[in-house]
């Protein structure tokens, strides 16, 4: 009787594992997935160690592996979210930006300036600059970039360290089918140089 309760409870116990596992991976999969800031180009939104959760659900439910086919679309990203997403170069890769121009816009960088639409974006309290030095177009689209229109279902994505974040400045559009989702929160943050939490950080919501 008690090998037959043991089998029972065993028999249980791998039954609500599996659920779990199977619960776990449907969140992740659509719904909610966390990622580490493993460099500064997000400075000082993010800090290196800050831990995030995505919203993957935000922007539509996707078929899995099926490159970003989304099944129920829901909302497209937005000038101003930051957003997770593969690394065009790369998309083994996830990267994290800030959305600064969609489909249809015109933008241009000069000396520093950011223009969408024709229009000086300012403002930007996000928006980092820690150098003032400002190169040509012509030796680094990074301080001055030429007038471009985002494409159909691309969008143009900055790093708020603006003098230190390599992205679409130097490798162009994202697209929508690379999106991953949105970050929302920061749920944990490690100050490797110190070794301590960052409690002040935990619960901040991302903007």
């Amino acid at each position: 009787m008690s090998e037959k309760k043991q089998k029972s409870s065993l028999r249980e116990n791998t039954e609500a594992i599996i659920i779990a596992i199977i619960i776990a991976m449907f969140i992740r999969t659509f719904i909610i997935q966390a990622f580490k800031i493993p460099s500064g180009s997000m400075l000082e939104t993010l800090q290196i160690g800050d831990q995030i959760l995505v919203n993957k659900f935000i922007y539509g439910i996707k078929i899995p592996f099926a490159d970003g086919k989304i099944l129920i679309p829901v909302k497209v990203p937005q000038k101003g979210d930051i957003v997770v997403f593969k690394y065009p170069e790369d998309p083994a890769k996830d990267f994290i930006k800030r959305v600064v121009a969609t489909e249809g816009d015109t933008l241009e960088i000069i000396n520093k300036k950011l223009y969408v639409n024709n229009k000086l974006i300012e403002g930007e309290k996000y928006a980092v600059y820690k150098s003032n030095k400002i190169y040509p177009g012509m030796v680094s689209p990074r301080d001055n970039h030429k007038k471009v229109t985002i494409p159909e279902n691309k969008l143009f994505v900055m790093g708020d360290n603006r003098d230190n974040s390599h992205d679409s400045r130097f490798w162009g559009f994202v697209d929508l089918k690379a999106i991953r989702g949105k970050a929302f929160i920061i749920y944990w943050s490690w100050n490797k140089n110190k070794f301590g939490v960052r409690w002040s950080r935990i619960g901040d919501i991302l903007k």
